[in-house]
């Protein structure tokens, strides 16, 4: 998509009366459906082997709510076209007529054949709509910011970016988790792992939380203070914006060292499969709460677990705010290192200082490495003339 494609979309007033609206619904709902087609058309490479009993199990109702979502997008498609004669409810009528096209191709195929790689756009459509049931209805009644669009300046960068990080679970899996289990299966005799699984579920639970966020702290707080590092976590601080999707807003370079410096005491104490489960459930969503734009302050809760108003601030621009609350989800650890901030208010303007980052997804993908190959290029510069 061009920058001048992403700007119209990110400026798109959606004004009653005019039929952008139900064109916005349609088009975006048409091309869920056109995924979720795609899923059940080619379910051994479309969608995730951990979710496919349930799929088998119970397939009349996926296969009816594709069919109610066609039916839907195509419906407020039809009005915004003909009714209010919005030409984007054209292009969603379009949309819904190919997902339906797509859809009656459907083959039920309970025992499939395992692949080497799969997409997981099952995942993406799955988690993008009980997450967009969730949080925008939230951030709607319960607003920090109420004069904040939905489609505000830079929904378009992040939706790729929450698009990429689901339908890329595979690549990442193969690139941080699979070396550590390598690793960790040869290691004999480990006497933290019998220690450890013999104990609750939920006391391992509370481990985790506790150990990883230990591990995800120092590694937020080499985010801020190297520099190297910095370039590529500042993408995330980049958003002007708080919201839900907001914190999607990650370079690739930083999710792959997140996931493997987190995951590796995950696997090197032996935690059970449903206490590691059970937390990345809680562990996601929780993320995706504190960069919502939401004006709950939990007074008390704020100390213990980290709020929205704790996180929000980490996010700041303001001078006394940078480089402070870097804990993910226990603040007592900025208590004891001393890289708390929480003041009375709330806060309100966000984004890097003293770098102007692009809002393109692919060039905040290359920002971080312009400086070094600007360098490069001088040294080789350098080297032919002398």
């Amino acid at each position: 998509m061009t920058d001048q494609l992403r700007e119209k979309f990110e400026n798109l007033e959606l004004n009653a009366g005019l039929g952008k609206i139900s064109a916005f619904i349609s088009m975006s709902l048409a091309l869920l459906c056109v995924f979720g087609a795609l899923c059940f058309l080619f379910p051994t490479v479309m969608t995730m082997p951990e979710l496919r009993p349930i799929y088998a199990k119970h397939y009349q109702v996926f296969y009816f709510s594709l069919m109610a979502g066609i039916f839907i997008s195509a419906g407020f498609g039809a009005f915004s076209a003909i009714v209010r004669q919005n030409r984007y409810g054209f292009y969603g009528l379009c949309i819904a007529l190919l997902a339906a096209v797509l859809g009656c191709g459907l083959i039920k195929a309970p025992i499939l054949p395992n692949v080497p790689f799969y997409a997981g756009i099952d995942y993406f459509v799955l988690t993008l709509v009980i997450l967009a049931f969730i949080f925008i209805p939230l951030e709607g009644f319960f607003a920090k910011n109420p004069d904040q669009k939905i489609l505000r300046v830079g929904w378009v960068t992040d939706m790729k970016y929450f698009m990429v990080s689901h339908i890329g679970i595979q690549l990442f899996t193969f690139l941080t988790v699979m070396p550590i289990q390598y690793w960790i299966t040869h290691i004999p005799n480990n006497p933290i792992v019998p220690y450890v699984q013999a104990q609750p579920i939920w006391l391992q639970f509370i481990e985790l939380l506790i150990v990883v966020d230990f591990v995800v702290y120092w590694l937020h707080r080499a985010m801020h203070e190297v520099n190297f590092l910095w370039r590529f976590h500042a993408i995330h601080h980049s958003t002007e914006h708080m919201d839900w999707l907001a914190s999607s807003r990650l370079h690739v370079v930083e999710v792959l060292m997140t996931r493997f410096l987190a995951t590796l005491p995950i696997f090197l104490m032996g935690f059970h499969t449903s206490a590691v489960f059970a937390y990345l459930i809680f562990i996601s969503i929780h993320a995706i709460f504190i960069h919502s734009n939401v004006r709950f302050r939990f007074p008390y809760l704020r100390w213990i677990i980290a709020t929205p108003e704790f996180h929000h601030w980490h996010h700041s621009s303001e001078k006394p705010a940078i480089d402070k609350n870097y804990a993910a989800f226990i603040p007592v650890y900025d208590l004891i290192f001393k890289s708390v901030y929480m003041p009375n208010h709330l806060a309100s303007v966000y984004g890097t200082v003293g770098y102007k980052i692009p809002n393109s997804f692919v060039k905040q993908f290359t920002w971080p490495f312009k400086r070094y190959t600007k360098r490069l290029k001088a040294f080789f510069q350098k080297q032919e003339k002398e």
